[in-house]
């Protein structure tokens, strides 16, 4: 494999192409993004406002940034960063996938500039990126090392980039995968790999060897009586959020 491509797994966007035409389906195989995805996006907004310094409660907030969104699958969330006011570019491994996401963008008058490439093919590009995200996709990337090291050189000095993956513990094992994938059929089996789940502690370390400072890690738990996930300072057990910025 070559280093522009290191950091794709083939196996897992194969995965995601075959269901690609249920990206913007909320009950079909992708619902647990849909579920996710309001508490996402004003994470991401308001790291993005503070750290910026914008007026939260303007009309389109993140004007003027240029914000890549890294695996942006059908778009779930570029296209609430677009409308916020963000240039933003959707990047993913899967042509199939890519072509939903302009198909659906282009049905609701967005304009977002998807590209079918890997994070190390655009580092070879001289575009550099006021905000990366990289939402749910490490822990399906083939080579975190490589990933990791393709976003701190798209990130511009003081860039802030904001994730969310999977923490690597007994109960993200249990919720993660055998509740999720085989009990109440969320996600298609074998969508996650336990094993390429992450840490936080482990994240901020690799993170920080490249010069990127994280400031906030907060925890996604899903509430069965709200039928919603909720944001939580305490309970980083499975799903997390994390916010760092480029030195």
């Amino acid at each position: 494999m070559s280093q522009a491509s290191a950091s794709i797994a083939r196996e897992e966007i194969a995965q995601f192409s075959s269901h690609a035409d249920d990206w913007w389906n909320p009950e079909g195989k992708f619902k647990p993004l849909h579920k996710l995805n309001p508490v996402r996006i004003a994470y991401v907004r308001d790291h993005i406002c503070r750290h910026k310094k914008l007026n939260l409660e303007g009309k389109k907030p993140l004007k003027g940034l240029k914000i890549l969104d890294i695996g942006c699958g059908g778009g779930l969330m570029t296209e609430p960063l677009a409308r916020l006011g963000g240039d933003v570019t959707g990047l993913d491994a899967s042509e199939v996938t890519i072509e939903i996401a302009r198909q659906h963008a282009q049905s609701v008058g967005l304009k977002i500039n998807y590209q079918i490439a890997s994070a190390e093919m655009l580092v070879e590009r001289p575009q550099r990126y006021d905000v990366v995200t990289a939402l749910e996709v490490v822990e399906h990337v083939a080579d975190i090392k490589s990933f990791l090291g393709a976003i701190s050189e798209l990130l511009k000095p003081d860039g802030l980039l904001i994730m969310s993956t999977l923490n690597r513990t007994t109960k993200s094992f249990f919720l993660g995968i055998v509740a999720a994938e085989y009990v109440l059929n969320w996600l298609p089996r074998g969508t996650h790999q336990w094993n390429k789940f992450m840490r936080p502690s482990r994240l901020v370390h690799n993170l920080a060897e490249l010069g990127i400072n994280t400031h906030d890690i907060t925890g996604l738990v899903f509430n069965p009586w709200c039928n919603e996930f909720q944001l939580s300072k305490e309970d980083f057990d499975v799903n997390y959020l994390l916010s760092a910025t480029k030195r």
